[in-house]
């Protein structure tokens, strides 16, 4: 086991957090709630029930530097200017910094928020011909340029408005494995686009870990993440659901932590679902350890327990529920590895 396998991170061992989305439209109910419930990694909560705007491509849009974005019936679309959908996802991003700067008076440690990954942003955002933007290695290269001006923005923004906070910037990328397989389909859907050099994608999320100034992770809930790939790029640590792993991925998760990379494992059902005792919730990562051998000393320092995904589809109920018994969850990894 490496030294760096033992360093603890930013937020500290035994924590929990969540992946983004919450049910709802209101604001101040869904910061209250996360902070509330996360000490160690809360997070600034996306509310896609208020519609186009507050959808993570939306709102990613929104954060983009001398680029626009609007939407047609096919979904998102690039723009000449800024028109009313980018005013609306800005204004609703304001509102969320707000209630994210009220209920966080005082606070001091790592605070997480997210953003659309280069990849995941360039296979959903349309150039104006109707092609996704993935079709054009220039406009792959201007996007992942403004997204990094944007990222740095909302980051400086947030460090701002929460002076205590170690900002983490996820960046979601659940068309990652799509990018690399060359999977992701073409507007007419009779074609696919062709498979990004690896190192084409690596490239463009190490501008981003660069952009970001401080600790990043990636979240993908597709299967297949790429572990390898996203070390080299330098993450700080990867999200993903422990029901998508597979043994053919595990040698790299042993790599990763050993390492020293972070893992954020989504083992809590992130829609309404009856919830087993929090121990039980873990038991999958526990054994996942043993069989790859590593220390559990190491366990709680190097897990963060989530939901499987992002809390959306829950009910209100629910979604408080699942953060609290992904805490209660973390803390029972921490007192019992083994």
């Amino acid at each position: 086991m490496s030294d760096k396998s033992t360093n603890t991170h930013h937020w500290g061992p035994g924590a929990a957090s969540g992946v983004g989305s919450m049910p709802g439209g209101d604001a101040r109910e869904a910061v209250k709630t996360v902070t509330g419930s996360l000490e160690a990694l809360p997070y600034l909560p996306e509310l896609p029930a208020r519609g186009p705007g507050a959808d993570m491509i939306g709102r990613t849009a929104g954060m983009l530097v001398e680029l626009y974005a609007h939407v047609e019936p096919s979904g998102w679309r690039i723009s000449d200017r800024p028109g009313r959908d980018t005013r609306r996802a800005r204004a609703w991003m304001g509102e969320d910094l707000d209630a994210l700067e009220e209920f966080t008076q005082g606070y001091q440690g790592a605070l997480k928020v997210s953003a659309v990954g280069p990849w995941t942003l360039a296979a959903s955002l349309e150039l104006r011909g109707g092609e996704v933007a993935l079709s054009d290695p220039g406009a792959c290269r201007d996007l992942t340029a403004s997204l990094a001006e944007g990222c740095r923005a909302h980051l400086a923004e947030v460090r701002r408005r929460v002076p205590g906070a170690e900002v983490v910037l996820q960046l979601d990328e659940p068309s990652l494995t799509s990018v690399l397989r060359g999977s992701v389909r073409s507007a007419s859907g009779y074609r696919t686009h062709a498979a990004v050099d690896r190192g084409v994608v690596e490239g463009a999320l190490r501008t981003l870990v660069e952009a970001a100034g401080g600790p990043v992770v990636v979240h993908s809930c597709a299967p297949a993440v790429p572990f390898g790939l996203l070390r080299r790029a330098g993450v700080e640590g990867i999200s993903f659901p422990l029901s998508l792993l597979t043994e053919s991925e595990e040698e790299a998760i042993g790599e990763a932590v050993e390492g020293g990379t972070a893992l954020l494992i989504g083992a809590v059902p992130g829609t309404d679902a009856p919830l087993s005792d929090p121990a039980g919730s873990v038991s999958g990562v526990r054994t996942l350890w043993r069989r790859l051998g590593l220390s559990p000393e190491t366990l709680a320092e190097s897990v963060v327990i989530t939901p499987s995904c992002g809390l959306a589809g829950a009910s209100p109920g629910y979604a408080r529920a699942a953060l609290a018994h992904c805490v209660q969850a973390a803390r029972s990894l921490a007192d019992n590895p083994e």
